[in-house]
């Protein structure tokens, strides 16, 4: 293990990064309340645990859409269809899993996309039944913020969506580093990636909300069991988080965009610190939590991540590939494996669509994508 390790902390040269750029030793495993599980990252338990094959595989089954305009949030139907939000656009979007037709639901209001931001993540309700509340974080005018809204069906295209209801504001805004990812954890909180906007210094202070995952009550209220009592943070000195994911065991994951050196994949546990800016990548500060994967920035700029088969599945902007990570508890169990080098350019987004599915969001119409790669699709994957 401590070779495979080692093997994965030297995977390739330095390049330049961020969504811009084309865009403390690892803790015992922590439970989504924010309750730390000793026996979870313990050696017994991590050997009791099922650990993928170090080489997997990835088969493209079909292009389920194409002809989408900026697409970075997705949240998967109960029934099996999709919403995807438009950035520039600040439209959400429905696309019928099976015959790929679109239909827009309607533009959420407030949207002021610039840069890296204007809309992105989505998220269901962990009560969308009953409720049908559509949870998305977007850049304003004044700051990040995430809103709920009514997703009402029956009402003509262009008009099923209600007024945003304002859940929590006040998240730094900038021409980057906006972070965006939202999704519900096992626990029915809502979790929240940010970035630090630019401002390097804010990814150290507790009191910012830039450059932390962040975890909610649907309400937007810090959530109980939280680190830092009172307050939203569940993790710290981030630079800029867009992707995160759990796994079957309950531990969260996130993937981070570096600056010039290393991108980074994480093992999250609540109120530890990350290390930016004062670390980039892994770091012999012991009051830093290093990365359990990091990759040159050329090679990744890393969105979306996914969880299936055992393994984290990210998405490269700039590296324009797939990467599988395979894990057993919460490290590497090999070194990670990229797929689909260059095929579809930029890739944004990465989902589960249960089993041995993937969602797969190309990112070509962001303003840094090659006219040659074509406008952005939804692709659906088989994994393994």
């Amino acid at each position: 293990m401590t070779a495979v390790l080692a093997a994965t902390t030297l995977l390739l040269t330095a390049g330049c990064s961020s969504d811009d750029g084309g865009e403390g030793p690892a803790g015992d495993g922590a439970t989504p309340g924010g309750t730390t599980s000793k026996s979870a990252s313990s050696p017994t338990r991590q050997a009791a645990e099922e650990t993928p094959p170090a080489k997997g595989s990835v088969k493209v089954l079909r292009t389920v859409t194409t002809g989408l305009d900026t697409p970075w949030g997705l949240a998967p139907l109960p029934d099996g269809d999709l919403l995807v939000s438009s950035r520039d656009k600040a439209t959400i979007t429905r696309v019928d899993a099976g015959t790929g037709k679109k239909t827009e639901l309607g533009e959420v209001p407030g949207v002021s996309p610039a840069g890296e931001g204007g809309l992105m993540g989505l998220a269901l309700s962990p009560d969308y039944a009953s409720d049908h509340m559509v949870y998305a974080y977007f850049t304003s005018a004044s700051d990040n913020r995430i809103v709920r809204m009514l997703y009402e069906e029956k009402k003509p295209s262009g008009e099923q969506l209600g007024a945003p209801d304002t859940v929590f504001k006040g998240i730094p805004k900038g021409f980057v580093h906006n972070g965006g990812r939202i999704a519900f954890g096992p626990d029915k909180m809502l979790y929240a990636g940010t970035g630090e906007s630019g401002n390097t210094g804010l990814s150290q202070d507790k009191k910012s909300l830039g450059g932390k995952i962040l975890r909610l009550t649907p309400e937007g209220e810090p959530a109980p069991g939280n680190p830092f009592p009172g307050s939203p943070v569940y993790s710290y000195g981030h630079r800029n988080v867009q992707g995160l994911a759990w796994d079957t065991k309950q531990r969260l994951f996130a993937s981070e965009f570096g600056q010039d050196t290393w991108d980074e994949l994480n093992a999250i546990k609540p109120g530890d610190n990350y290390g930016w800016p004062e670390a980039e990548g892994k770091s012999d500060d012991s009051s830093f939590h290093n990365p359990i994967a990091q990759w040159a920035t050329d090679d990744a700029s890393p969105s979306g991540i996914a969880y299936a088969e055992g393994s984290i599945w990210m998405a490269g902007l700039k590296g324009q590939r797939l990467w599988r990570i395979p894990l057993k508890g919460t490290e590497a169990s090999a070194d990670p494996q990229s797929f689909l080098n260059g095929e579809y350019g930029r890739l944004r987004t990465v989902a589960s669509a249960g089993g041995d599915k993937l969602w797969l969001v190309t990112s070509n119409t962001d303003g840094r994508g090659d006219p040659k790669d074509g406008d952005d699709r939804i692709l659906e994957l088989q994994v393994s």
